[in-house]
């Protein structure tokens, strides 16, 4: 059974979650907590909006919590559209649970909800469209898998196996189809300084046919969410919605998200203060795009635009040469005040990776461009993921770093790929339904 695209993005019912998708755009500030009072919220609710009769006392105890928590945040939120969605959302379920501003504003614990009739497992009556490996059977040959990973500061593994390390600061998108868009805001690790590593992602799985509606899933520092931004954790309420669900593994260091009906599997970890990705995902799912010039808008197919990689070799040449302490005077990024000797660096990084391959460099170069030992575990969690996810067991180590020569994605047979910085493109296709919305 072929991949067909379900209908475009409904505006939802319930307090407007469209708002999330706007995020990553410049209004919001990386000291907005709002993302904090939602899942403190959550959490106190079961992420449940109906609560039973019994509950109705603490539903509105933690109600008020919540807009408390909003009204501590609201100077640094102001223009923050995901702040204005909270405060007009908490408006309404007040209105609609007949909860009184005043009050306790504890958040009492709450009664764990029963999950809903096949939450913990998938329905054994889901729309055979909504299992992508299931709807197989029918074809001559397997899915082929690929594998797309981002970590560090930042090394770019892409869907074709090329592995780059890149500037790329603010917002890029990794993935742009029809079924799921990935956006990634990259910052600065020291001020001043050319490193940087991914503090926030935004991940948008599209409405499709009669498995998931439309779910937004977001973290940023400090903040790993185990639900969609909704407050879910699977697909919403059609027949096929558990082929979409979220699963926390470590409580706010590591999360997956499995999406069955296109044969996808996500991981997002927080290491230290900053974010990792990784994902599998068919061919097939890859490339389905409308227009096949926009495939050159995400670095997960294409990689990072020329001017936007570091000369690894280059770099790893002069941090090797005898007595070099810190970075070389050519080199990409300045040093961190308490960068690694190379010895030390390398010293550290063998712990952890024994085999010399592009995840041990990459380990060794953030080592010394920003002194933080944490990016260690990013480049092995990174190597951990791919061992999981890659569909080829003999790819796992890559040796030889990609620098991408001009004409070289042309020759392999991709159309030309523009690259404007707008990290909000990836969100544009969606405008229209927002608009709508309002």
């Amino acid at each position: 059974m072929g991949m067909g695209r379900g209908p475009g993005p409904s505006a939802l019912g319930f307090w407007p979650t469209f708002a999330f998708l706007l995020c990553s755009f410049p209004a919001a500030t990386s000291s907005c907590k709002i993302l904090k009072c939602n899942s403190e919220f959550w959490s106190a609710t079961a992420g449940s909006h109906s609560p039973a009769p019994d509950d109705a006392p603490e539903f509105c105890a933690a109600l008020r919590t919540y807009a408390l928590c909003t009204r501590h945040t609201a100077r640094t939120c102001r223009g923050d559209l995901a702040y204005h969605s909270a405060v007009h959302g908490i408006e309404d379920l007040m209105s609609q649970h007949n909860c009184s501003k005043d009050g306790p504003t504890s958040q009492p614990h709450l009664r764990t909800l029963p999950p809903p009739p096949g939450d913990s497992q998938e329905r054994s009556d889901s729309p055979e469209i909504c299992h992508y490996e299931k709807s197989f059977h029918n074809r001559a040959a397997a899915p082929n898998y690929t594998h797309c990973g981002l970590f560090g500061d930042p090394h770019l593994r892409t869907f074709t196996d090329r592995f780059q390390t890149c500037k790329v600061q603010g917002a890029w998108p990794l993935i742009d189809n029809n079924y799921l868009n990935v956006q990634v805001t990259n910052t600065p690790v020291l001020p001043g300084s050319a490193a940087t590593a991914t503090s926030k992602l935004t991940i948008i799985f599209k409405n499709f046919q009669e498995c998931v509606d439309q779910k937004v899933y977001q973290a940023e520092m400090d903040e790993l969410p185990a639900a969609f931004a909704d407050g879910s954790k699977n697909g919403g309420d059609k027949h096929g919605a558990n082929s979409l669900k979220i699963t926390e593994k470590v409580s706010g260091q590591h999360v997956e998200i499995q999406a069955k009906y296109i044969g996808t599997t996500i991981v997002v970890r927080q290491v230290g203060g900053y974010l990792t990705f990784a994902v599998r995902m068919p061919e097939e799912v890859v490339n389905a795009v409308e227009d096949r010039d926009s495939q050159g808008l995400y670095l997960c197919l294409r990689g990072c635009p020329l001017n936007q990689q570091i000369d690894f070799q280059a770099f790893r040449a002069g941090a090797e040469s005898p007595g070099a302490h810190r970075l070389p005077a050519a080199s990409p990024a300045p040093s961190a005040p308490d960068t690694f000797p190379y010895e030390t660096a390398v010293a550290k990084c063998k712990e952890k990776l024994p085999v010399e391959d592009l995840y041990y460099q990459a380990c060794v170069f953030d080592l010394l461009t920003t002194g933080d030992v944490n990016f260690t575990l990013a480049a092995y969690y990174a190597l951990e993921d791919v061992k999981m996810l890659h569909s080829n067991k003999d790819k796992l180590h890559l040796y030889e770093r990609t620098r991408e020569p001009p004409g070289r994605a042309a020759a392999a047979g991709l159309p030309p790929a523009p690259w404007p910085l707008l990290g909000s493109l990836l969100l544009l296709p969606l405008l229209p339904v927002l608009l709508e919305a309002t």
